[in-house]
């Protein structure tokens, strides 16, 4: 039972509204995403195939070798870090922040280049063991960027909302110059598709990729979610939560844990892709207001609707060149990202 009680459920109703529709929005993406390509195949074939009726060779490798692990690692992806970027404004009270800004994606992706470069092939033929170390080493380089955080971004044990943005972009910065030096030490081969999975992409997703990722998913999101209300108080003054007998010191800690490793995993499968965990918490609290009970779930389900839609963009609008998802979001993103500052500023 959660230690501390969640906000009255009033509106329950409009968040049931909102999450299915958002749901049947992403499963219209799926649907689009599977009949549509460079080999279109029609609605009754996708049935089919799934249902396994008559099923045909070149269908089957299509749809399960190429289209469903491709959506499937996406829409992870987008959940995961839809609602890390939930948590992460939340626990430093910053509507800025995000895992990308913050520095995390980059020192993810710094440890996980790291283990491709000394790993060589693991990238082209990933194996069990090196698909399943990916997200522990990202995990390992995400808790480094916390902790840099925490040192050199907290004043008086509270987060500076500007030095959290600066520290951030510093640890960023650092990490992805690590990473680049570590891609040009690389062979052509591995550089270029490190290069690819930097930018932010699905492309090679693989059944394996799906299965390393879904433990965390399915172990560190019922963890947040009970912690909703920690959350909801967690917007007040340092004091104040402390008053009402919350330890913030150590549920801060297990909520950057949690985020850590759903951010970790993700990277680990997808690269640096940027903008969810700021976009999706934003378009949440329009939605359905402050309470995260809420705000949670949703910005799951909205992550995944914009990996999903955002991919689908990328290996059609373009075509045949092929955006990486990651670059698609950044299109959208940075203008997003400009407003809230001004805003912010404004203010």
């Amino acid at each position: 039972m959660n230690k501390y009680p969640l906000s009255p459920p009033s509106k329950a109703p409009r968040f049931w509204m909102l999450f299915l529709v958002i749901c049947g929005l992403t499963l219209c993406a799926v649907y689009i995403s599977l009949t549509n390509g460079t080999f279109d195949i029609s609605a009754g074939d996708v049935v089919r195939t799934l249902l396994r009726i008559s099923p045909v060779e070149d269908y089957d490798l299509v749809i399960f070798d190429f289209r469903l692990p491709r959506i499937v690692l996406g829409a992870l992806v987008g959940f995961g870090l839809g609602i890390a970027g939930a948590v992460l404004q939340g626990i430093t009270r910053n509507t800025l922040a995000d895992p990308g800004i913050l520095g995390i994606h980059a020192a993810a992706g710094a440890f996980v280049v790291i283990f491709m470069f000394f790993a060589a092939g693991s990238m082209e033929a990933p194996g069990w063991v090196s698909v399943l170390s990916m997200p522990l080493l990202g995990f390992m380089g995400g808790l480094v960027a916390v902790v840099l955080l925490y040192m050199f971004a907290r004043h008086q044990g509270e987060f500076h909302p500007q030095q959290l943005i600066l520290v951030g972009i510093a640890l960023g910065s650092g990490f992805g110059a690590v990473t680049l030096y570590v891609s040009l030490k690389m062979d052509p081969q591995n550089f270029e598709m490190a290069t690819v999975w930097l930018s932010g992409s699905v492309y090679n997703a693989t059944w394996q990729q799906v299965l390393s990722t879904l433990p965390w998913l399915l172990i560190l999101t019922p963890l947040i979610w009970r912690r909703a209300a920690v959350l909801d108080l967690m917007q007040l003054h340092e004091t104040s939560v402390k008053g009402v007998g919350v330890n913030v010191g150590r549920e801060r800690q297990l909520l950057l844990l949690c985020c850590v490793g759903l951010i970790s995993a993700c990277v680990s499968v997808s690269g640096s892709i940027g903008f969810v965990g700021l976009i999706a918490p934003h378009i949440a609290r329009r939605l359905i207001g402050n309470t995260y009970k809420y705000i949670v779930p949703l910005c799951g389900v909205i992550g995944m609707l914009m990996v999903v839609v955002a991919d689908f963009i990328g290996k059609t609008v373009f075509a045949p060149v092929e955006l990486a998802v990651g670059i698609v979001l950044s299109i959208i993103g940075v203008p997003y990202f400009i407003w809230l500052l001004l805003r912010t500023r404004a203010r």
